[in-house]
Parts: C-alpha cells; structure tokens; sequence
C-alpha cells in the first residue's frame, strides 16, 4: 500500500482533526490547526491513503519564545498515525519531513516535543529510531495528570 506525505493544504485541517480526535486525548482548535498551517506551512505534513484520506499528520512550528542567547529552534506540537496504518513508518517519514524542512528554511539548531511517559510506541520511536534525548520531566504536564518527557533531538551536524 503506497502512501502520499506531502505538506498540508487548509484543506486538511478536518482530516487531521478527526484523526487527532480518534487517537489521542490532547485535542486541538480549529483555530490552533490553522495558526499552524498559516504560520508555519512548510514545517507540517499529512501522509494520505491512495484515496487521498488523511492516516496521519505532523503538526509542528519554530518556537517563538526564543531567547537572545537561544539557537532557533523547531517544536513538534502533535503527531498521529490512524491505528489501522501504523508499523509502516509513516510516523517516521512525518518526523524526518518535517525536521529536514526545520533546519534547511529555518536553520534550526534543534527540534523538541513532549511525549507521554506512558507512551512506549512514541518513545521508542523518537529516542530508539530517530535519537531524540529526554532533556526534563514535566510533572503534570498533560490535561490528565500524566508526566511529560521533554525530549530534544540536535539537527546541526
């Protein structure tokens, strides 16, 4: 099964959030999906069945609260594969995408996320697969209670 990832379009928005909707509890505006795709329209990616149905998405940004010390640096604010499409490196090819376009049109230093600690398929994926590092534990840092990991992945050389 051959699968499109290509940057999003305003025209994905629905599609990525019924797929947010359908895998994850941290949902989003309609709002915040668009200031993102406006904002930021090279840095997210949806990946597509060969009907052109939207499996999974990346949304991410550049940080805007940078420092005057602080390197420029990418965020990635969610990720999602349908459970029906994952195991084929879709979330993978999403990350890569969208890091590849943070350091070549932003010149990122790095890229940062937060994942759940109870999130062993994320964090498999991000320290085992693409060699993202916990920086910090975020008590709480979810609606839910749940701690976050702060991981942080170099994208200079």
């Amino acid at each position: 099964m051959s699968m499109n990832i290509r940057p999003i379009k305003v025209d994905d928005l629905l599609g990525m959030q019924a797929c947010n909707l359908q895998n994850l509890p941290e949902n989003y505006t309609m709002r915040y999906y668009l200031y993102h795709a406006l904002t930021w329209p090279s840095l997210s990616y949806v990946a597509e069945d060969p009907k052109g149905r939207i499996v999974g998405y990346i949304l991410a940004k550049m940080e805007e609260d940078v420092g005057a010390d602080d390197q420029p640096h990418g965020h990635v604010t969610s990720i999602s594969v349908l459970r029906s499409y994952r195991r084929l490196g879709l979330a993978k090819k999403l990350m890569v995408q969208s890091q590849e376009a943070m350091a070549t049109i932003y010149r990122a230093a790095y890229v940062s996320l937060h994942v759940r600690r109870s999130n062993r398929a994320a964090l498999s994926l991000y320290r085992d697969t693409l060699g993202f590092t916990v920086k910090d534990i975020e008590k709480k840092y979810y609606a839910d209670g749940e701690d976050a990991y702060a991981m942080k992945l170099s994208l200079t050389p």
